[in-house]
């Protein structure tokens, strides 16, 4: 089994250190890095995809919510913090525990156990095999459309543009459903307005993502790491 990734946010050094001190004493997890600044943390975690945030609330510049709901992705997270009031939230965010402090060794692990458990039954759920097509409804029809037939999803605000090699479909729906919606057929965000298959990538660089058919779309900033990490 892989181990499970974590970058830890709090801004009180001795957190970090206990956390780190826990995460040091169970098995199969590797802790990236500790941020006391969440600025720096989301931008770290925009170039960098992992599995596990572990979370403070009540930050200067920034509170954990919205670090969590900035991020261009959905890691699994943990709350970690003196808050009490914020649980309902944390319900809504689905994350996999809300710990308050102090927390004991035993409480911690069994959270991070939980969080490894939920990530194996994921990638277990991705691993079976997938339907080769999608169903949507566009101009109040259900529509369905094959996979190899998908060329890119294009956002436009409240709308994406979903282009395939016979023709063009406008949802309404924003990119970051689509894309949580359908992340597990092997879609992948490339840029704040473009998402394709993986399986239809031939290459890129450093500003452009190459497409098995020719085509040849921007590739963000903020992205590149993350399909590196993808595609490897």
């Amino acid at each position: 089994m892989t181990n499970l990734t974590i970058v830890s946010v709090d801004d009180e050094y001795p957190a970090l250190q206990l956390i780190k001190q826990y995460c040091n004493q169970i098995e199969d997890v590797d802790l990236l890095k500790g941020f006391q600044n969440p600025e720096e943390a989301l931008e770290y975690l925009q170039e960098n995809k992992v599995d596990l945030v572990i979370l403070d609330i009540n930050m200067p510049y920034m509170n954990g919510i919205e670090l969590l709901e900035k991020m261009p992705y959905k890691p699994l997270c943990i709350f970690l913090t003196l808050e009490t009031q914020y649980a309902v939230k944390a319900f809504e965010l689905d994350v996999v525990h809300y710990l308050v402090k102090p927390v004991d060794f035993e409480t911690f692990k069994k959270a991070v156990d939980k969080a490894k458990n939920f990530l194996q039954f994921k990638k277990s759920v991705e691993n079976k095999k997938q339907e080769d097509f999608i169903m949507f409804k566009s101009n109040y029809i259900m529509n369905k459309v094959l996979l190899e037939d998908i060329k890119w999803i294009q956002g436009f605000g409240e709308y994406i543009i979903l282009i395939t090699s016979l023709k063009k479909y406008m949802i309404l729906e924003r990119m970051s459903n689509f894309e949580e919606k359908f992340q597990n057929l092997g879609f992948i965000r490339i840029h704040k307005s473009y998402i394709v298959l993986s399986s239809h990538i031939s290459s890129y660089d450093t500003g452009n993502v190459y497409l098995k058919d020719g085509d040849k779309l921007p590739l963000g900033r903020t992205y590149k790491n993350f399909l590196k990490a993808h595609l490897n």
